[in-house]
């Protein structure tokens, strides 16, 4: 697949992964299309793109999911079809079980799972009338298998993998792609943002995710994974491997996980 005369959808775009990806795709001859909740960061996004001339923002909130359609048909206006949509956006959790909220575990299921699903949904149909259209899921190894602290979001990451798995099979027929992207720990705030027991954010950086790939690195590797329409990538370090332990034995990577010093 190439990115040249394609209009692109990035959510989650102020910061992070879909920040960087969005400059890095501008460097294309596409069109890209920006959302967050956030306008004003959005817009420092799209001054910083190689033309942004070619860049329209477009604010969302993924917790308003029974909202997604009027959103889906104003991204279509932009600028008349939408080729590719990048679903980036989501929050984290770090907290035990044990002390967590059924609220966070709400919301995170609201945001990175309906939310997600919900836009997807609304942008379905046109894709099914131009019988072209590509999904690209920014999902986590956590989807794959789970760790300590983040039980709310390895349910969330989970879920997206049986949705869209269902969405690619029933409608191959229509040539719709759908790539599954598997970070592993990359070097954001996304552990700064992370919701703890209560539904407040962590505030801090934890030590993987400071000492993961660099955001420029991993966006590198995530535009070759699309680019081959691969049905799912693993990008990080070491721990990318525990995709292929947890196939060939859960007790293994329980073990492993049980030896990490992940918090």
């Amino acid at each position: 697949m190439k990115f040249e005369n394609k209009i692109i959808w990035i959510t989650g775009a102020s910061s992070g992964i879909g920040k960087a990806l969005a400059i890095e795709l501008s460097k294309y001859n596409c069109k890209l299309i920006l959302s967050s909740r956030r306008e004003e960061e959005l817009q420092d996004v799209k001054r910083n793109c190689s033309k942004p001339e070619n860049v329209e923002v477009l604010t969302l909130d993924l917790a308003d999911y029974l909202n997604m359609k009027p959103i889906a048909e104003s991204a279509i206006k932009r600028f008349g079809k939408v080729d590719i949509l990048i679903n980036n956006g989501g929050i984290s959790q770090r907290s035990p079980i044990i002390e967590t909220s059924i609220e966070v575990d709400k919301k995170l299921m609201e945001i990175d799972y309906l939310g997600t699903i919900a836009l997807s949904k609304a942008l379905l149909p046109h894709f099914v009338t131009n019988t072209s259209g590509h999904y690209v899921v920014v999902s986590s190894l956590m989807g794959k298998f789970s760790s300590h602290y983040r039980s709310a979001y390895c349910g969330a990451k989970h879920a997206l993998h049986g949705f869209f798995d269902a969405l690619r099979l029933e409608h191959d027929k229509d040539n719709i792609k759908v790539t599954i992207i598997c970070p592993g720990f990359v070097n954001t705030n996304v552990a700064r943002n992370a919701l703890t027991a209560d539904g407040t954010q962590q505030g801090y950086q934890d030590e993987m995710t400071e000492n993961g790939l660099d955001v420029d690195v991993f966006v590198s590797k995530m535009i070759k994974a699309i680019r081959k329409e691969k049905f799912e990538a693993y990008i990080g370090k070491f721990e990318k491997f525990g995709v292929f332990v947890k196939r060939l034995s859960p007790r293994l990577i329980h073990k492993l996980v049980m030896r990490s010093k992940v918090r």
